[in-house]
């Protein structure tokens, strides 16, 4: 479902992705883990279109990423880890406008979107403003729009960040039952290690841009002769602290803006 083969990206003289490769399979949870800084965000931003690759290829759903953008998109649903939901709008409306920008059938928009917000469990608050849901409804509302076409994978950066325990909970058991039930294909990135050895069928672990190791929470385990997989990662990434860095695609950007400045 997922192919990914030598794929690179440079910005400039800084490589940030530098030939990695691996695959994620239909229904399949894979997971991607690194440090502060390691690649993970440039990954998923040229699997999702938002940047084209400097080498190598990737396909979703049989679709060349490049290429075939529009396929690729409508391929795929995306819950970010910034919340891009409109607050000024109800939950309903926020439905609506994203099927429409995906050209959902509209003999199926109200079917579909009623059966997605009881799923993730807003159908009573439908009319209500997002501005007044918490952290862990717009999260729930998120993941119902990201499936509003029918996607065969669902990426999700850092889901669950300022949630509480109940509501991790929760989502994650909304997001296995899609991967079991619907076989949907979910590609996720987590600085809570619990949450990939609880929720990933396979990991794979990218650190200064290169992938370092691919396997099952348990294969990682036994690699490093680890009893978490929060041990087998910093074994296998080390114990230091890494610094926040800057998007290597947004501090390229600003350096171009401000050259054509002068």
């Amino acid at each position: 479902m997922i192919e990914v083969n030598d794929l690179v990206k440079r910005f400039n003289k800084f490589t940030a992705v530098d030939h990695i490769s691996f695959d994620v399979k239909e229904g399949e949870r894979f997971a991607l883990l690194g440090p502060n800084g390691a690649g993970k965000s440039t990954t998923i931003k040229m699997l999702t279109t938002l940047l084209e690759p400097s080498e190598g290829q990737l396909f979703l759903n049989g679709y060349n990423v490049v290429k075939e953008k529009d396929q690729a998109r409508k391929s795929f649903g995306i819950v970010f880890q910034d919340p891009s939901l409109d607050n000024d709008m109800t939950a309903w409306e926020n439905m609506q406008l994203h099927a429409i920008l995906y050209g959902v059938n509209t003999s199926k928009l109200k079917k579909r979107s009623k059966e997605l917000l009881e799923l993730v469990e807003l159908w009573n608050r439908k009319d209500s403003l997002v501005k007044t849901f918490s952290g862990g409804m717009k999260r729930r509302l998120e993941i119902a729009r990201g499936l509003i076409h029918e996607p065969k994978i669902l990426f999700l950066d850092e889901p669950t960040v300022g949630l509480d325990a109940q509501t991790r909970s929760l989502l994650w058991n909304y997001v296995d039952n899609l991967s079991k039930v619907k076989k949907m294909t979910i590609f996720f990135t987590t600085h809570y290690l619990e949450e990939a050895e609880n929720n990933a069928d396979k990991i794979a672990i990218i650190d200064h841009g290169k992938i370092i190791q691919i396997g099952s929470p348990k294969d990682l385990m036994k690699l490093t002769k680890t009893k978490t997989l929060e041990k087998a990662y910093l074994k296998l990434t080390g114990e230091s602290i890494r610094d926040e860095k800057v998007d290597p695609h947004e501090a390229w950007r600003s350096r171009v803006r401000a050259r054509n400045m002068r």
